[in-house]
């Protein structure tokens, strides 16, 4: 595995995808226990009361943008293995690979800031360009065994 140069950069990437969602996870504790807006009445009690026990929109944008990470990252996972498995070029490879992450950072960036639009957008697309090609790749791979 370790001579498998694109899996290694693919390897990389994920890495700093999945520390940037368990990041998004954390801001979104502290946004909650900042506004003092808790998901759970256990934690409204232990934290001042039931009045806490409610939604808070600076809260639901966190949330909103882990759970498109998840919606995006996870097949990016999965599609990034396979491809590396395909023998790609490793240059290519990796600029599959940094694409999608840069863009899925600067989205979270943009989603977590309120940048102004249209930057959250082209960020997303951006992002989704390296995985639309990558499974075609995969799909043109595979295509005689089905």
């Amino acid at each position: 595995m370790m001579e498998n140069t694109v899996f290694m950069s693919f390897t990389f990437y994920s890495t700093i995808l999945i520390l940037k969602m368990y990041v998004i996870a954390i801001i979104t504790g502290q946004v909650r226990l900042r506004k003092k807006a808790f998901a759970n009445p256990e934690d409204a009690l232990r934290n001042g009361g039931l009045q806490y026990y409610r939604d808070d929109p600076d809260v639901e944008r966190c949330r909103r943008a882990h759970r498109n990470d998840m919606e995006n990252i996870f097949p990016f996972l999965f599609l990034g293995a396979v491809y590396s498995l395909l023998d790609p070029s490793p240059a290519v490879a990796r600029i599959h690979f940094f694409i999608f992450c840069v863009g899925r950072i600067v989205h979270t960036i943009a989603y977590l800031l309120r940048l102004k639009a249209p930057m959250r957008s082209v960020a997303y697309g951006v992002a989704q360009l390296p995985c639309f090609s990558m499974a075609l790749q995969i799909l043109l791979a595979t295509t005689p065994y089905w």
